[in-house]
C-alpha cells in the first residue's frame, strides 16, 4: 500500500496570490473537481494505490456561505481553519465545492472517479474532539447532534458527550471577543479546565467516550456510552459513500476498548474496510492492534525519528536495526512515512535542508517491511514548506490553517496536463525516484517476502561506514533484492560482507558469478555474491541501490 496524502485545499488551488491571513476571495482554495481523471492517473502512475484525501469533513472556518454561518475568528486557528476541529461530522467542507448545494455530491463523485482511477479513498475520522461550536445541518433525521441530551450541570456522566465545569464560563488565557461559553467545556487536548492557554487545543472540545478523567480515570462502557453510537454511525455514514480507509486522528487519547467495538462493528458490515491510528505511545501498540482492531499504526516514534536523525547527522544508521526489531512483531502494521501535515518538510531549513537527503531514507521507509509507505503531496518535488502563510508561520510545514497554494504543485498540475514541462530538472529527477521507488516497493520481495538485516555483519567492517550506510536483504520465492543506501554527503566504495548464516536462513545458492539487476538504472552486471565475498558497490552521495537477482 502507498499512500499519496493530498490536502485538497491546497492542492487544485491555481491562486498565485499567497497574500498572508489572505481570505477565500484574495486567496482561492482548491476543489474536489481539480481531482480529474487526469490528476488521478497521475497520482497512481507516481506509484500510489490510496488518496488520503486530508481536511474533507465540515471544520470551523472564518468563511461564511449562504446557511453556513462564519466560526468566531478568536476560537479558531488561520482564516480557513483547522481540519481537525470538525463541526458537522456528517458534511463535507463547503469551500472544497464549486456548488455548495451540492458538495456531498461532489464528494460522492471523487470517490467514484477514484476508484474508476484504481486508487482507494482514504478519510480522517476525528474521534477525540469537536470543533468549539459544534452544530450539524446536514446530520440524518433523528441524529441529535453532540451535546445536545447532555447533563450540562454535570462535569461527568457517561452519556454526556461533552466534560463540563458548571457553574463556570470559559475563560481562555488570552483574548477572545464576541464569544460565551458557559457552562465551559473540556479543551481537546486533555484540557481538563475551564481556562485552556493558547497552547492548548483551544479551538476544540474533548468528547466523553465514558471516562471519567476528574474521578480516577474510572471507566463507565455498560452501557455503551451515548458517544460510542453516535460515533458508529457516523462511520457508517461515510463507508456506505464508499470510503475504503479511516485515518483515525489521536487514536490513542480514545480508549481501546471504544475502538475494539467499533472497529469489529464496521468490519462486519464492511469487510474490507481498514483503519489506520495516529498514535504515538510505543506502550500502546500491540493494544490498538490486537485488541482495538486496527490495521496500521503511525511508525513515527520508532522509523521516522529515527531516519531523521540519521539524515540530519546526529543518529547513527545502524540505529535503524533497533527501529525496526522494536516492532518486529508487528512490522506489517506500521506505517512508514517521512513527511505528513504534522512534520516539518525534508527541503526545510528545520530538517535537512535538501530534498535529495530524502533518498535513502525513503529507501528504508519503503523497502525495509512490507508495510505501507506514505508521501505527502509535493514531497516528490522537493517542497520546502518555508513560506509564512498566516497562522502557520515560518515553521517548515505546508499550512492546514490557512487559504495557500504551492508552487511547485501548481507547475507540475500545468493547467490540467500533470506533465513535467515546467519542472525544473532536479524537481523531475526526484519525482523519477519516487515513481521509480514504489514501482519497486510493489516486487513480490518486498510485498511478501521476508528481510534480512546486513548492518550487524558489517559493523566491523573497515571498508563500510555503519553510521552512514545500511544494507538489507529481501526474498520471496528465488527472487531476491539486495538493497544498499548511503547516508552521507560525499560519494562512497563499499565493500559489502555477507555471511553463510545469511545464505542458509534465505536459502540461497551460493554464486560467485551472479547476474543482477540494478532497479533504479536497469544496469545489468555479475557479482561476486557468495560468503565472506565482500562485493564492491559504488555509491553516490545521499542515494541507494537495488539489485536483483535469482537464484
Amino acid at each position: 500500500m502507498i499512500i499519496y496524502q493530498v490536502l485538497p485545499r491546497l492542492f487544485g488551488n491555481n491562486n498565485e496570490n499567497r497574500l498572508e491571513n489572505g481570505t477565500l476571495a484574495e486567496n482561492g482554495c482548491g476543489k474536489f473537481a481539480d481531482f480529474t481523471p487526469t490528476c488521478l492517473r497521475a497520482i497512481k502512475k507516481l506509484g500510489a494505490t490510496h488518496i488520503w484525501y486530508t481536511g474533507v469533513l465540515e471544520h470551523a472556518t472564518a468563511t461564511a456561505y449562504e446557511n453556513i454561518v462564519a466560526d468566531n475568528r478568536t476560537i479558531i486557528k488561520g482564516i480557513a481553519g483547522s481540519p481537525y476541529a470538525v463541526r458537522d461530522y456528517y458534511d463535507v467542507d463547503a469551500d472544497l465545492s464549486e456548488d455548495v448545494s451540492w458538495r456531498i455530491k461532489e464528494f460522492e463523485a471523487l470517490v467514484s472517479r477514484t476508484h474508476r482511477s484504481g486508487l482507494g479513498v482514504i478519510i480522517d475520522f476525528v474521534p477525540n474532539h469537536v470543533a468549539r461550536v459544534y452544530r450539524s445541518d446536514m446530520k440524518p433525521d433523528g441524529v441529535q447532534d453532540f451535546g445536545e441530551g447532555d447533563r450540562s450541570d454535570w462535569h461527568f456522566s457517561p452519556q454526556n458527550n461533552f466534560y463540563y465545569f458548571p457553574n463556570t464560563p470559559f475563560a481562555p488565557q488570552f483574548e477572545v471577543a464576541d464569544y460565551n461559553e458557559f457552562p465551559a467545556k473540556a479543551t481537546g487536548n486533555d484540557c481538563f479546565s475551564a481556562s485552556p492557554s493558547v497552547n492548548d487545543w483551544y479551538e476544540t472540545v474533548k468528547l466523553n467516550y465514558g471516562v471519567d478523567y476528574m474521578g480516577a480515570q474510572a471507566r463507565h462502557f455498560d452501557p455503551l456510552p451515548d458517544t460510542w453510537l453516535k460515533m458508529r454511525d457516523i462511520l457508517v455514514y461515510w463507508a456506505e459513500k464508499g470510503v475504503d480507509g479511516f485515518r483515525c486522528d489521536m487514536a490513542e487519547m480514545v480508549p481501546v476498548e471504544f475502538w475494539h467495538w467499533v472497529i469489529a462493528e464496521l468490519k462486519t458490515r464492511f469487510p474490507n474496510l481498514f483503519f489506520v491510528a495516529e498514535v504515538y505511545n510505543p506502550s500502546l501498540y500491540r493494544s490498538y492492534i490486537h485488541y482495538g482492531g486496527f490495521d496500521y499504526l503511525y511508525d513515527k516514534v520508532g522509523l521516522y525519528d529515527t531516519l531523521r536523525g540519521v539524515m540530519c547527522g546526529y543518529v547513527s544508521a545502524s540505529e535503524i536495526t533497533r527501529a525496526w526489531q522494536s516492532v518486529s512483531d508487528i512490522q506489517g502494521n506500521m506505517l512508514s512515512f517521512l513527511e505528513n501535515h504534522d512534520e516539518q518538510r525534508i527541503a526545510s531549513q528545520f530538517f535537512a535542508n535538501n530534498p535529495h537527503k530524502a533518498i535513502p531514507a525513503m529507501m528504508v521507509a519503503a523497502l525495509l517491511s512490507a508495510s505501507p509507505t506514505m508521501c505527502y503531496f509535493a514531497q516528490e518535488l522537493g517542497e520546502q514548506g518555508m513560506d509564512k502563510e498566516g497562522f502557520s508561520g515560518v515553521d517548515g510545514r505546508t499550512t492546514i490553517f490557512d487559504y495557500w497554494s504551492i508552487d511547485k504543485i501548481i507547475r507540475w498540475r500545468n493547467a490540467g496536463k500533470y506533465d513535467t514541462h515546467l519542472l525544473t530538472d532536479e524537481e523531475r529527477k526526484l519525482q523519477a525516484f519516487y515513481q521509480k521507488l514504489f514501482a519497486i516497493a510493489k516486487e513480490d520481495a518486498v510485498a511478501k517476502g521476508v528481510m534480512y538485516d546486513l548492518q550487524y555483519l558489517n559493523l566491523s567492517n573497515s571498508d563500510y561506514d555503519a553510521a552512514k550506510q545500511f544494507a538489507w536483504l529481501r526474498r520471496c520465492g528465488n527472487e531476491t533484492l539486495l538493497v544498499v543506501v548511503n547516508f552521507s554527503d560525499e560519494a562512497k566504495s563499499i565493500k559489502l560482507n555477507i555471511g553463510q548464516e545469511v545464505f542458509d536462513f534465505l536459502g540461497m545458492k551460493c554464486n560467485h558469478k551472479q547476474l543482477m539487476k540494478e532497479l533504479f538504472s536497469n544496469n545489468k552486471s555479475y557479482i561476486d555474491f557468495s560468503p565472506n565475498s565482500l562485493p564492491e558497490f559504488q555509491l553516490d552521495a545521499n542515494s541507494g541501490v537495488v539489485f536483483k537477482f535469482k537464484n
